[in-house]
């Protein structure tokens, strides 16, 4: 499957370029810094431009077949960045007919579904308190690709560290048996995975140990 991938230089989004040429996709890196794709592959091409951007999203979503978004706060925050963000990616996949979108987010994005213990509604009060700014513009984000008419899956994340791909992770929502760390490995693979498999189409899986 030919697909880009937003967020690439990311030190997740190196795990899902890396998963994603491993499984034989033919991969567009969408990055600000070339210098920060530190994979080279016979099927790995950089596109360099800005996601606020909309042209540059345009033309690097041209020709694909799927869309991963693994798009962070940058440092220092740039106000609006990710709704921004997803209204170019969703309009120009409008545009050019691309259906297919994986996306990424905190656990911090509720759902009806959740069932949140203590420690999760301290974490979200502490995000809230630190960070307002990013959590507003990260549901924006969500928002934004909810409203559309795209396959897309919403995949969220409680914290990601460095650590092995060890392929065992659960798949549900915040809840009693949910934990509040994942590695950046497993998650990419439940990107990579989830992008055909859409066994969580339309829906914000929560992805954890």
């Amino acid at each position: 499957m030919k697909i880009v991938i937003f967020g690439a230089s990311g030190s997740t989004g190196l795990r899902i370029v890396e998963q994603a040429l491993e499984a034989g996709h033919l991969v567009t890196a969408f990055v600000r810094s070339p210098s920060k794709m530190i994979l080279q592959d016979a099927n790995l091409t950089l596109f360099q431009g800005d996601v606020m951007d909309a042209s540059a999203v345009k033309r690097a979503i041209a020709g694909q077949e799927a869309v991963i978004s693994v798009l962070g706060a940058t440092h220092p925050p740039v106000p609006g960045m990710m709704a921004t963000a997803a209204k170019n990616i969703v309009l120009a996949m409008k545009r050019h007919g691309i259906r297919r979108l994986v996306s990424t987010t905190g656990a911090g994005v509720r759902q009806p579904q959740d069932r949140p213990k203590l420690i999760d509604y301290l974490i979200g009060a502490l995000l809230h308190l630190l960070a307002r700014d990013v959590v507003h513009d990260s549901a924006a984000n969500v928002r934004v690709i909810q409203a559309s008419d795209l396959d897309w899956t919403i995949v969220r994340f409680p914290r990601l560290m460095d650590g092995p791909h060890t392929g065992k992770y659960r798949v549900g929502y915040v809840g009693k048996d949910s934990s509040s760390q994942l590695s950046r490995a497993d998650a990419a693979e439940f990107v990579v995975k989830e992008l055909a498999g859409k066994q969580w189409l339309r829906k914000l899986p929560l992805v954890s140990y």
